[in-house]
């Protein structure tokens, strides 16, 4: 049986694959000094958070 994601959890765990692969987003320190496309991903993480904390994010 498996935990359903949230939209969090789901957004996190695309940035993160994301980062594990890309040169560029290995090379830095922080999420938001990544690639592009790293940093869209980033950003969608952080609006989830929004949501979430929202009581949106259900």
């Amino acid at each position: 049986m498996s935990n359903p994601q949230t939209p969090t959890t789901r957004t996190y765990a695309a940035w993160f694959a994301h980062a594990r692969k890309c040169e560029e987003c290995k090379s830095v320190t922080k999420a938001a000094d990544g690639c592009e496309t790293g940093r869209a991903l980033w950003q969608t993480y952080q609006l989830a958070c929004v949501g979430a904390n929202m009581g949106g994010g259900k």
